[in-house]
């Protein structure tokens, strides 16, 4: 079998990853770390894998070198990263319009195949596959946008973000509900949206 470490810079979220591999039997380290200096000695891993993850950490070369850095040769890194053109990267353009970003490459890069490369290639082979994932809800868009509002890290941030003016938080939600049901694939109350992502897979040189 193999042997699991997962690291993540919040520790509530670490504190779920926990009690869901406990309620699993699923038998993996959880520690707190930032992507752009992972608390891991060099060639540490086999497989270094980022779910919709390191991505978002605001300075991409240090996650590039830092990835690189735990992944001995031979083994893959292999991430999902949002593309610009997905309901997920539609959704990043709303918030923005609404909330500045700051002055840092957006995550959404990390979706398309040429900033893989230049991050990436010079030190791994790679192959690319787009992918859909699925969202599904059983509740109307209104109350998924509710559910990202709270707990979805940027939708939370941008709403806070505006909480001096309550006339521009009502327009990023009324914006948002909107891209939701006109991407919502059902008609009975509930939710189904499809969102574009890139599949990674980095064989490390």
């Amino acid at each position: 079998g193999a042997t699991v470490t997962g690291v993540d810079i919040a520790p509530n979220l670490l504190d779920q990853a926990r009690s869901r591999a406990q309620a699993e039997g699923v038998n993996a380290t959880f520690d707190e770390g930032d992507a752009e200096q992972l608390p891991y000695a060099d060639a540490s891993f086999d497989a270094v894998i980022t779910m919709y993850g390191a991505m978002f950490a605001p300075r991409p070369d240090l996650v590039a070198a830092e990835l690189l850095r735990v992944c001995r040769p031979g083994g893959t890194i292999a991430m999902a990263n949002w593309t610009p053109t997905g309901f997920v990267g539609r959704m990043f353009q709303i918030i923005s319009g609404h909330v500045p970003p700051p002055n840092m490459p957006s995550p959404i890069q990390w979706g398309k195949e040429e900033t893989v490369r230049e991050r990436l290639g010079h030190q791994t082979a790679l192959r690319f596959t787009t992918r859909l994932m699925v969202f599904t809800y059983p509740v109307s868009p209104k109350d998924v946008v509710e559910l990202w509002r709270v707990y979805y890290g940027p939708t939370h941030k941008a709403w806070a973000a505006l909480a001096a003016d309550p006339s521009k938080q009502a327009a990023l939600i009324s914006d948002l509900e909107q891209l939701w049901t006109a991407h919502n694939h059902l008609s009975d109350g509930t939710t189904k949206v499809e969102s574009e992502y890139l599949e990674v897979y980095a064989t490390r040189s």
